[in-house]
């Protein structure tokens, strides 16, 4: 069963839910040229709560997340570049970029459709990884619009038409997200795409977190929980083997919250170096469901994830090398973590998998938001949280 059809029901409640007021502000400034040339702009939203989220054209990318901690101080979670110089140089590890075509792993570059063999770009021997070398989405400069409305919220919608052919991918790929700033500090994106040839789609934001502030030293004090029994087992190339297995009694298991420290030291010596493991959702409706909570306990920041999606992706940053990012702070190993919303990996060659096949005749479309908040201590010393029930509505 197709998977990755939001149900029209969830739009309708989306559509129809006060996400976010019309005195949210967006400002567009340059962000610098590309290697070859293009101008790419930043769109800065902020609303009256003082969040802000920077956007910029290339790759439709999330450069800035800045949110309070327990105290009111705000400090920029998402880790990223001063400008798209640094986006363009190696030490990018797709730092908040949109991802695709298909996000993820295929193995060994191949896949067959409706008959016909398809061979795409090896960038992670010996496999193909989050859509490709040289045009895939995260190194495209889109298009953008500013879009201001009472109902459906303010933000920015980025389009990019991907040709036929376009790193080994059949058809013409039609692809938009929207992104969204509500008043209670939620980051709400919506991708929809269209093509005129079966093709596989699998699209994820890659943004990497720290709600301790970007540049802090480890993510492996934070504390996460996500709504998965199940996960997706991988040979030694981080391929799934087409299982679907159970994390019980193992170092995947999250169901309960935990501190992501401390059992990763058991995944030093395996393929992943880490953690880097698709988890199955318990959510397989298609609607939008809470898939997961990462908490600092230090700063009382907390980070939900709301997704339709059937999996998400968990990596902790194993191959963060020390690169100096925004005002030359440094992004140390494991200083921050992904927690990508998709279908899962390699899912075009494997049978029983959801399908991530797209035909001309329907339409791709993803709802993922991410939803920040705090926990404020009680003077006694109790944790007294202040955070919001996560809700699919807003």
């Amino acid at each position: 069963m197709k998977r990755f059809f939001t149900s029209l029901t969830v739009l309708a409640i989306l559509a129809t839910s006060t996400v976010s007021k019309a005195d949210v502000s967006i400002e567009k400034s340059s962000f610098g040229q590309t290697k070859s040339g293009d101008e790419v702009d930043l769109y800065t939203l902020k609303n009256e709560a003082g969040m802000t989220v920077c956007l910029s054209t290339r790759g439709a990318t999330i450069t800035q997340i800045h949110v309070p901690d327990k105290d009111g101080k705000f400090a920029d979670v998402t880790l990223g570049f001063d400008d798209v110089s640094g986006y363009e140089g190696e030490d990018n590890q797709y730092f908040g970029n949109t991802t695709g075509r298909v996000c993820n792993r295929i193995a060994l570059g191949k896949f067959t459709l409706d008959g016909e063999d398809y061979e795409l770009a090896i960038n992670n021997e010996p496999n193909h990884l989050h859509g490709g070398k040289d045009r895939s989405l995260d190194k495209v400069v889109w298009k953008a619009e500013e879009v201001r409305d009472e109902k459906t919220g303010t933000g920015v919608t980025f389009s990019y038409t991907s040709p036929d052919g376009e790193e080994g991918y059949p058809g013409k790929l039609s692809v938009s997200i929207r992104y969204t700033l509500t008043e209670d500090n939620k980051i709400r994106m919506n991708y929809s795409a269209k093509t005129d040839k079966a093709t596989p789609v699998n699209l994820t934001n890659h943004a990497y977190f720290n709600l301790g502030g970007a540049g802090s030293e480890t993510v492996l004090n934070h504390q996460l929980k996500l709504e998965a029994d199940k996960y997706t087992p991988t040979d030694e190339t981080l391929i799934p083997t087409g299982k679907i297995e159970s994390v019980e009694g193992t170092e995947l298991d999250f169901t309960k919250m935990k501190k992501i420290g401390a059992r990763i030291k058991k995944l030093d010596d395996t393929a992943a170096l880490g953690y880097d493991h698709n988890f199955v959702l318990n959510n397989q409706t298609g609607k939008v469901k809470l898939a997961a909570t990462l908490r600092d306990p230090e700063s009382g920041r907390v980070l939900t994830v709301l997704t339709d999606q059937p999996g998400i992706q968990f990596y902790s940053g194993n191959f963060l090398k020390g690169q100096k990012g925004k005002g030359g702070k440094e992004y140390a190993h494991r200083s921050a973590i992904c927690l990508e919303a998709q279908h899962y990996p390699n899912s075009v060659n494997i049978e029983g998998f959801p399908s991530t096949i797209l035909k001309p005749d329907a339409t791709y479309q993803q709802i993922t938001v991410y939803s920040f908040s705090v926990v404020k201590p009680k003077e006694e010393g109790e944790t007294k949280t202040s955070e919001k029930k996560p809700s699919e509505n807003k």
